[in-house]
Order: C-alpha cells, then structure tokens, then sequence
C-alpha cells in the first residue's frame, strides 16, 4: 500500500501500491490503476466552521439522498449510497460515502463497472485518517504528488526554455546537461533576489539527479505546514532538495558548483546501495 496525505494534511489514506494519483478537479483527488483499470476511486474534503460539522454533514446526506444508509468501514461512521449510469454502452456504479471527524467532512466515492464488487473503495475508507485543528502537524514524506509533479513540469520547462534561449543549446536533463545550466546561473543575469528562477534551475538539477541515478525518485515532504517536493534514493536515508540547495546558497551569498554537488550525491548514493 502507497500512503497519500492531502495538501494542508487535512486527511491521509492507504491506496493499491499499483494504483496513482491523477489530476482531477480542484477539490477532489483521484486514484486508479492505470495499468488494470479496476475502479476510480476519489475523494474531497471539506472544512466547517463548527466541530460538528462532519456529524451534521452525514445527517444531512442521509436525510436528502434516497436511500441512503449508515454503515461502518474500519473505525469510520459513514453515510452509503449508490448510483448507477451508463457510458458509451457501459453501466457503471459509483459507491458514495460521506463521513469526517470533528469540522472535516469527508466524502468519497468508487466507481467501477455495474455489478463488480466495491471492496477495494472500502479498504482505502476504512484506512482514512483526518486531522483537525487540535491534532499535531504532520511530519512524512509519501510518493510525490499531482500538486508537486505540476509544480516540477512547470519549473523544469522553465528552466529547459531559460537555457535554450541564453545558450541557443539543447537541454536533455543528462549529465552532459550540467556544464550549460551551470553557465546559465552565472552568467550575472539572474540576480539573488529573483528566487523563482534559482527554483527552476534547482527543479533542472533535480531531474539531471534522477535521470542519471537509478532509484532516485522525486517525493513530497510534509513538514508541519511545509510542504515540498525533494529526492530521495529508494528507501535510503539519502535525500535531496535540490530547490533549496540552490537558493539557500545563492541568498547566502555562497557559489554553487553543480558538478560538485552532483558527485557529492552520487557518492552518498553508491555509499547508500553498498
């Protein structure tokens, strides 16, 4: 089982280990094998003012929605209901389920092919956590999110454009790619203040790190209420954040060697796989 914890850490899950997270609408977060489809499964969460906002939240669902049934899945009280529709030719069922703790109201939903079982749904529920206002902050690192990869895309296109346009060069995300994004960033034309470009070449130096190192993948770290993407190498205690290695040395007034600081990974790396 892969774990997911919701931007803001309102809430976190246990999903299939062969399932991931996709882009959905704003609000609402969605998994799914992508190699076996066998279910979308997504969820939303929703704050209330009130710490019985949840409770009123289920009432609510269970006194407007036909019906509508309590049921138990782990620990949790939910509210169950069930529609069916069809698409292209194909009836589907969608397993509904409304619950939370305190102001946080939860509600999921599976959909899988008409008649096929929602057992699958019901594990990722029952395994739900939610974190109110007067829980601790959150500290873990999980496989990297839609929220961070769209963040990275962002900046690695950046960065890929920046160094087209300066050098009129080619940039891969090789090894070979270190000496141009090096010139780049000292070429005077990026001054210390102008963070977001020292983020996008930290962002670039971090796709070079996990192109050229097997099993360097990029994770998202939560951290009371910083949340970020880094690197980390398999299930080793080696870890990079590449986008604060940069702009930590560039505000401090320090030089930034990337070849330097890409053999100092690597041998961490081999250090780490012996």
């Amino acid at each position: 089982m892969k774990k997911y914890i919701s931007p803001g850490a309102w809430f976190s899950l246990e999903y299939p280990d062969n399932w991931c997270e996709f882009e959905d609408t704003e609000d609402s977060f969605l998994f799914y094998n992508p190699n076996k489809w066998s279910g979308n499964f997504r969820i939303s969460a929703y704050r209330g003012e009130g710490s019985d906002y949840a409770a009123a939240c289920m009432e609510d669902e269970l006194r407007k929605v036909r019906g509508a049934k309590k049921v138990k899945l782990g620990s949790w009280d939910c509210v169950y209901s069930a529609e069916s529709f069809q698409e292209n030719n194909v009836w589907y069922t969608t397993h509904i389920w409304v619950t939370g703790r305190g102001e946080i109201s939860v509600e999921c939903s599976f959909t899988v092919i008409k008649g096929e079982s929602p057992k699958a749904g019901e594990a990722i529920v029952a395994s739900l956590k939610v974190r109110t206002a007067s829980d601790k902050p959150v500290k873990a690192v999980i496989p990297v999110r839609v929220l961070e990869i769209n963040q990275i895309n962002e900046d690695y296109d950046w960065a890929v454009s920046t160094v087209k346009k300066q050098l009129t060069k080619d940039f891969t995300g090789t090894e070979a790619d270190l000496a141009n994004l090096q010139k780049v960033m000292d070429s005077g034309r990026f001054n210390p203040k102008q963070r977001q470009a020292w983020e996008g070449f930290g962002t670039a130096f971090g796709v070079i790190l996990v192109n050229e190192m097997d099993g360097m993948e990029w994770v998202t770290v939560i951290d009371g209420p910083k949340e970020y993407p880094a690197l980390q190498f398999g299930g080793s205690k080696v870890r990079v954040n590449p986008v604060a290695l940069i702009w930590d040395k560039v505000r401090n007034g320090q030089p930034c060697n990337l070849k330097a600081e890409f053999e100092r990974i690597k041998n961490e790396v081999e250090a780490a796989m012996d």
